[in-house]
């Protein structure tokens, strides 16, 4: 086999891998906040804000803001999508129920919200792994509540966004904006 030959298998398969390493993130097994098997398929084609959420965390009040955004954005194509979590100092410790009525009620949340899960340690749920394991464009452990992925229509980790910068800051809106003005393959 010639040089060229080699270098053009080597991109083939790095391209299957590629697009098979999206396929996937849109069919990881989830549940929704009610317990009912789902995965983010259903918002293949949307951009996705996926976000670890807790109700008792000092970030806590950025659920209004994720809920402004989803509505501001929602009918171009964007989702926010969040993850209960209680990995960090136990500060999301109810039923999937209780998390549902906090959220409601408080926030008045209409995104769409998920079984409660581990983002990190041997626990892990599998998205999580695959946003932020060392494939992943942002590796690392997140790092408290409210940390933000933005998935493109594709597939594809965006950005990567720490707990302490707002769902309505100017860096995060423009990364949505951007996402949304890209066509869907």
């Amino acid at each position: 086999m010639t040089k060229s030959v080699l270098m053009a298998a080597g991109l083939l398969l790095a391209s299957l891998t590629s697009t098979r390493a999206m396929t996937n993130l849109w069919d990881i097994p989830l549940n929704n906040i009610d317990g009912q098997a789902t995965s983010l398929r259903a918002f293949a084609g949307k951009v996705v804000l996926v976000v670890n959420v807790a109700s008792q965390c000092g970030l806590t009040p950025q659920y209004a803001q994720l809920e402004s955004v989803y509505l501001k954005y929602k009918d171009q194509g964007l989702v926010v999508a969040g993850f209960p979590c209680n990995d960090f100092a136990g500060q999301e410790p109810g039923s999937n129920a209780e998390i549902k009525q906090f959220c409601s009620s408080k926030f008045h949340v209409s995104f769409p919200l998920f079984d409660k899960l581990h983002v990190k340690g041997p626990g892990q749920h599998p998205l999580y792994q695959a946003l932020t394991g060392k494939q992943a464009p942002f590796p690392g452990d997140v790092k408290w509540n409210f940390g933000k992925f933005l998935v493109s229509r594709q597939g594809t980790i965006l950005k990567r966004f720490e707990p302490a910068i707002k769902p309505d800051a100017p860096e995060v809106i423009q990364a949505i904006e951007s996402a949304l003005k890209a066509k869907a393959e």
